[in-house]
């Protein structure tokens, strides 16, 4: 299983200039929120995430993938991207 600081520094790489903040609940479900550093506007947040299902590379990848069609997703509908 992947360690929140490494997730967290691996996400802010693939989705520099974005910073990443990981919360992990009572349940052990994990929240990500993708967000402007400087201004604090935040592009995407994903809740309810099962910590136990990132356990290879392959499973980060794909959780990288699907947050990267996200945020496509969500800038497409924003008239100015910050992206």
């Amino acid at each position: 299983m992947i360690h929140l600081a490494q997730l967290r520094l691996l996400l802010e790489r693939c989705f520099s200039p974005l910073a990443c903040e990981c919360t992990v609940t009572g349940d052990h479900s994990l929240t990500l929120k993708l967000y402007h550093p400087a201004s604090g506007q935040v592009d995407l947040v994903i809740s309810g995430l099962n910590m136990a299902t990132l356990q290879t590379p392959e499973s980060v990848a794909t959780l990288i993938e699907e947050l990267s069609y996200e945020l496509q997703s969500n800038t497409l509908q924003r008239p100015d991207p910050i992206l």
